[in-house]
């Protein structure tokens, strides 16, 4: 006990006082008063939320104290249900202007905010790091990987309207088939990535002629505000509106309302059974969820443990494990486990701890303030259950900084075992017959990823054949993750509904539709007098470059 007392002030003593932030990570308290509806700032003079960094900092006084960098405000159901009524008429049943631009002309758009928004990194970095705790190096990935997102989408669409430009000819009727928007999409991304995640749906949904309420996550929600101006600036009114508040507050009457078309949300299945009951016209709602995850790491006997190690601790670990991707039970052979947890401690034993803008740190203050008690929860029921903490220091914490553990031998009658821990928590489980974990995958409620280590071709061979049937992706000697983002990114059970990469996303904002005729003159020339004259945004044959 006195040294793990002794470790948490040595966490203790990672919090820095005002004067020991660099200048250039140096934030002001940011208090937002205004939010977009219907192409205009609304003004707020309500009740605001208190945004509270994870980063903690050290008064004169020697006292560490949450730092306190800003304000939102909390609008309540109506203001949600006037950006409700803003994104229905921007639609307009279809008719509106944004469904019925052309493809060139909604990518112009598209486009013109991307500019707006390349313009605000510096700040949005900032705001990243200081909201949620994520290093300065991620945040920096998850601008730029967003931006990149944005120009991917607009290829693929330039090559998916390419693609439908052409007529199609059978049996006697002429037909052009392309993709058409559904309707209103309510948008709400997730804490963990609240840039990146929040826009691999929002841009999809705008850019296939959507109109979108877009909810910021609870966490991560300030550094949305700098492209609010931007959403004003190159978007028509409605099209993109936003909603503050508690989600408990605002959303249900959104459900409720049966106007919303799609819902789309990076959370837990949990929250999303319970908002698609609420429509009252469930056969017209359609999911695009991204939700919880248990992806298991598999190290067979023959594994390369360097390998295995490095991956396993990239996997489990990269965010402090926040992420849905994450490595969040290790499954070893019980013949090399001593030897591996040995290797895995030790590099986690070099792993830096700090503040999100030091120099190639990997552990950082968790953003959910109840997160390290909850994690201590998972770590007391396992060794109540007959397992340990296997590292040195591993669970120690201070405030917002929790030091990763290594649980070990954990079994289904631990928490750790299915719980989706979403922290720098890792339980390790002993195997002999490979067996075991697949019966783990197939009795899981999750179905996203899984990652086997070994380098036998025949063993592995064997280990896919099952387990592409229980999950949706089977990654070999490296750890889960949703990239590139070109590859599709779904989930099976209770993990994922609908499917997100950079192609797939257009379609699930969108429906396949067509005009056809009967082919005989009177209708040809109708059609051709269309397209030559540019008379339809939808029946046409231009050819985006």
């Amino acid at each position: 006990m006195k040294t793990l007392h002794s470790f948490a002030e040595q966490l203790a003593a990672l919090f820095p006082s005002v004067e020991q932030i660099p200048e250039q990570f140096r934030i002001e308290p940011l208090h937002q008063r205004t939010y977009l509806v219907d192409g205009q700032m609304k003004t707020w003079d309500g009740t605001v939320h208190q945004v509270y960094s994870p980063v903690h900092l050290r008064t004169p006084e020697g006292q560490i104290i949450p730092f306190h960098i800003g304000s939102y405000p909390l609008t309540g159901e109506a203001e949600a249900l006037q950006a409700l009524e803003a994104a229905c008429k921007a639609y307009n049943n279809g008719r509106g202007l944004w469904p019925t631009m052309s493809v060139e002309e909604r990518i112009e758009c598209v486009e013109h905010f991307t500019r707006l928004m390349v313009s605000k990194k510096d700040e949005v970095v900032k705001l990243l790091m200081w909201e949620i705790g994520k290093s300065y190096t991620d945040s920096v990935k998850e601008f730029d990987r967003t931006v990149e997102y944005i120009y991917n989408t607009i290829d693929a669409l330039k090559d998916l309207d390419r693609n439908t430009s052409r007529f199609v000819i059978e049996q006697g009727i002429v037909g052009q088939i392309r993709r058409a928007p559904l309707g209103v999409v309510l948008c709400m991304g997730p804490f963990n990535y609240p840039l990146n995640e929040t826009f691999t749906t929002l841009i999809p949904a705008v850019i296939m002629g959507n109109a979108v309420l877009f909810k910021p996550p609870k966490f991560g929600t300030l550094l949305h505000y700098p492209f609010l101006e931007a959403f004003k600036e190159a978007f028509p009114p409605g099209v993109v509106n936003t909603i503050y508040g508690r989600g408990n507050a605002v959303v249900p009457s959104l459900m409720k309302s049966g106007k919303i078309n799609v819902l789309t949300l990076i959370g837990s299945s949990r929250v999303a059974d319970s908002l698609k009951k609420m429509h009252p016209k469930v056969n017209r709602l359609k999911a695009v969820l991204g939700l919880d995850a248990k992806n298991a790491g598999i190290i067979l006997e023959n594994a390369n443990l360097d390998a295995a190690v490095r991956e396993c601790i990239l996997g489990s670990l990269s965010f402090n494990g926040q992420r849905c991707t994450a490595i969040k039970i290790i499954f070893v052979h019980r013949n090399i486990a001593e030897e591996f947890l040995d290797r895995f401690c030790h590099q986690i034993s070099k792993l830096k701890i700090g503040m999100p803008w030091e120099k190639d740190v990997m552990i950082t203050p968790l953003p959910e303030p109840h997160k390290p008690d909850y994690l201590q929860e998972c770590i007391e029921d396992a060794i109540a259950h007959g397992a340990q903490v296997v590292n040195l220091h591993g669970g120690a914490r201070f405030k917002s900084l929790f030091y990763p553990a290594v649980v070990y031998p954990v079994n289904r009658h631990m928490k750790l075992y299915r719980e989706e821990q979403f922290g720098p928590v890792i339980p390790v489980v002993p195997f002999e017959d490979v067996e075991e974990p697949i019966r783990y995958l197939e009795e899981a409620d999750h179905g996203q990823q899984v990652s086997i280590f070994g380098t036998d071709a025949d063993q592995i061979a064997h280990l896919i054949d099952p387990l592409v049937n229980q999950v949706c992706r089977v990654n070999i000697n490296s750890q889960c993750q949703r990239g590139p983002d070109t590859f599709p990114f779904t989930g099976r059970k209770d993990s994922a509904e609908g499917t997100l990469s950079v192609s797939d996303a257009l379609r699930s904002f969108s429906i396949r539709s067509l005009v056809a005729a009967k082919l005989n003159p009177e209708n040809k020339a109708i059609i051709n007098t269309i397209v030559r004259e540019h008379k339809s945004k939808f029946l046409a044959t231009r050819f985006i470059l």
